[in-house]
């Protein structure tokens, strides 16, 4: 079964507990503290895996954790950080946020990506000491990993994308120009899942071609199988449209082309102007009136034409060298770019935050704000003014004033210090 949406949800492991404990060793009278903080939890990470081509396995199974930190203990020991949970989905596969619709990652590389991020281990009785305060008995929890519901959608990674009414020849063609076996027959819909196949053009030259099927009228607004697979043609860097020039169905051509490019127009104006070659399939079936008639229309739109017997092989050849050097002169198949998921900071959780003064340092206990801080690159100046606003708006900032803070103080945030400025 070809499934290419699904819907599953994914937790990051909670950092661990820090401790509290004390040292205590035989003629040693005053030992001090020495809880050990909480392990990191584990991220969630995508990997693309070539060997899978579907998304049925989430269909099974929709809930994922990372391992949670554990806890800190004694002699200063901190806590096993929690293992990552690495889940393997096919090339192509784009990570949308289910509430917002933003896309958070497209797993088209080699590289992993951590979609949610591990809570940090809490602070251990150790970290508290101070000249004034020698026996700290607290530690601090570890704080929440992230958690997402999100929705997986495959979009198949391929250079040419066919594209043409039921039974017009795409299966024949892409069985002829490569190694692929889709399912052949006169009927309509034989193809039900889009197929893959790699065309060989000569030593360490080929491209990827997908046959999409179930086009038909309607298919953007989800008649037929179209709307399934039309996302499969997003990525595509050239489309070729193939027609049955010979009407062998009592089909019109010229109507069949038309009604298909409306489809793409309709599902997305920037796939109606991607790069297109169209090709007059079983034409050792047509007359030479019809083929001029079709080339002639075709021509006039603006279009690279190609007349081709895919069952007979007659021109096939031809088309794939037309296809290799067009492809030559386009952009490399198209990765999306992740957007920014804003992050939900309830009512509740701004006003649940402390500020101690110890030392002249001011320690800012906020446990949303860790998850934000994630989100910052510091040596980006826009960011930088993203995380300003996020604690004036909190009241951080407006509780740092009452408190005193000058210019040029030292402000901590989860270890990492800095120097307060106005």
């Amino acid at each position: 079964m070809f499934i290419d949406v699904v819907k599953i949800k994914i937790k990051a492991g909670d950092g661990g507990d820090g401790a509290v404990a004390f040292h205590r060793e035989k003629y040693v009278a005053a030992g001090g503290p020495d809880g050990g903080d909480g392990g990191k939890g584990g991220d969630i990470i995508f990997q693309a895996d070539d060997h899978l081509s579907t998304l049925i396995d989430f269909r099974y199974k929709t809930k994922y954790a990372a391992e949670r930190g554990e806890n800190g203990s004694g002699r200063n020991c901190t806590g096993k950080n929690g293992q990552d949970l690495v889940i393997k989905v096919p090339r192509g596969t784009i990570i949308r946020e289910l509430q917002t619709g933003k896309i958070m990652a497209d797993i088209s590389g080699d590289e992993p990506v951590i979609i949610a991020h591990g809570g940090r281990g809490g602070k251990g009785n150790a970290r508290f000491a101070t000249p004034t305060r020698q026996i700290p008995r607290f530690s601090k929890p570890g704080f929440a990993g992230e958690a997402f519901e999100v929705q997986l959608e495959l979009k198949l990674l391929a250079d040419v994308g066919l594209v043409g009414f039921p039974n017009v020849g795409k299966s024949t063609l892409i069985s002829v120009v490569s190694a692929a076996k889709p399912k052949i027959a006169n009927y309509h819909f034989t193809t039900l899942t889009p197929v893959l196949g790699v065309v060989k053009i000569d030593e360490g030259n080929s491209f990827v071609m997908a046959d999409i099927p179930g086009l038909i009228e309607g298919a953007s607004d989800g008649v037929g199988l179209g709307h399934d697979f039309l996302r499969h043609v997003e990525r595509c860097r050239l489309i070729v449209h193939v027609v049955d020039v010979s009407g062998s169905e009592g089909r019109d051509p010229i109507e069949d082309f038309n009604l298909i490019n409306q489809e793409l127009k309709n599902f997305s104006e920037d796939l109606a102007q991607r790069p297109q070659i169209v090709v007059g399939n079983k034409s050792d079936m047509a007359t030479q009136e019809q083929i001029d008639t079709l080339r002639t229309y075709i021509e006039q739109q603006g279009y690279h034409f190609l007349s081709i017997s895919a069952a007979t092989t007659l021109g096939t050849k031809e088309l794939v060298s037309t296809i290799a050097n067009a492809l030559r002169d386009l952009p490399p198949i198209r990765e999306y770019e992740p957007d920014y998921v804003p992050l939900e900071i309830s009512e509740e959780e701004q006003q649940s935050f402390e500020i101690r003064l110890e030392d002249g340092i001011y320690y800012i206990d906020a446990p949303f704000l860790e998850r934000i801080l994630r989100t910052v690159n510091i040596d980006d100046y826009e960011s930088l003014q993203y995380f300003q606003r996020v604690l004036r708006n909190t009241g951080i900032i407006a509780r740092l004033e009452e408190m005193g803070i000058q210019e040029g103080d030292t402000v901590d945030l989860f270890g990492w210090q800095f120097d307060f400025v106005y």
